[in-house]
């Protein structure tokens, strides 16, 4: 079986599986079948999964799509509240290490690349809270664009990262963030993996995945996704908020406050999922 207890004298490594792939390729289906295949439990590396009540907009599993597997890090944060990496990094080795216990598979699936990385590379990130401001201001910027930014604020470690890092937008941002509220990139800290990852991506032609993040979300707004942002809202969570979460909750809102006609909300959002599972891809 793909799995093993930690062990300390050893060091042996825990065996993990990391399933990943732009939203819409059919990532959790995917999980669920290897899991039952394999005596697996699902650990989800969805950065807005983790909130209670987002759940037609995230493409959230159903208890009736799990099939019986046990799934960790759904609806353990209040959507009002922010919820960062380093959260997520200390709740997914408690998930690990709990499955493991079981003699079960951990099989981390999920569509934020961001978040899988930091677990799987035993990586700590400064504690610099997210500059929301900021990351709206950088989104529309390319990696070179972005990394230039980065040479006029920490030239020195702009210059250490290798092309990988360099052609990533997510990391540079977040690199822009800490050296825009420390003065420079504090070291980050890189331990040597705890994990044994097998590594499965899920692709899709470029027609087909389009085709299918459409059907979608034709799908979700026919299930009660616009009602679902509007309850969200009835229950206190704020526009400004929900600008923040972004995607569909971003654009059904604007559509709520009749800012944006509904034929403009679907078409923005088909060109926006797009550029996201783009951006996906490129990570992975």
């Amino acid at each position: 079986m793909y799995c093993t207890v930690p062990n300390m004298k050893t060091k042996a490594k825990v065996k993990i599986v990391a399933i990943v792939g732009p939203t819409a390729v059919g990532k959790s289906n995917y999980a669920v079948k290897y899991a039952l295949k394999n005596n697996g439990e699902i650990i989800s590396a969805d950065s807005r999964q983790v909130y209670r009540g987002l759940n037609l907009g995230t493409g959230k599993i159903t208890k009736k799509e799990m099939q019986g597997v046990k799934h960790h890090l759904l609806d353990v944060a209040d959507p009002k509240q922010q919820f960062n990496v380093e959260k997520y990094k200390k709740l997914a080795e408690k998930a690990i290490l709990g499955i493991t216990k079981r003699r079960k598979l951990p099989i981390i699936c999920g569509g934020t690349g961001f978040y899988i990385d930091v677990v799987v590379n035993n990586i700590s990130y400064s504690n610099v809270k997210k500059n929301l401001k900021l990351r709206k201001k950088l989104a529309d910027q390319s990696p070179v664009e972005l990394f230039e930014i980065l040479k006029k604020l920490d030239n020195k470690f702009a210059i250490s990262l290798n092309n990988s890092e360099k052609n990533n937008r997510h990391r540079l941002i977040r690199f822009i963030e800490m050296a825009k509220a420390l003065g420079h990139v504090p070291k980050i800290k890189k331990a040597e993996s705890l994990y044994d990852v097998k590594w499965i991506k899920l692709e899709l032609p470029k027609e087909k995945l389009i085709k299918r993040i459409n059907s979608r979300l034709k799908s979700r707004i026919k299930s009660g996704m616009i009602k679902e942002v509007g309850n969200l809202h009835r229950n206190g969570l704020s526009w400004k908020r929900m600008e923040e979460l972004g995607l569909e909750y971003r654009y059904i809102s604007r559509y709520l406050r009749k800012l944006i006609s509904k034929e403009e909300m679907i078409k923005k959002l088909q060109t926006e999922i797009w550029r996201y599972a783009k951006r996906q891809m490129g990570w992975f």
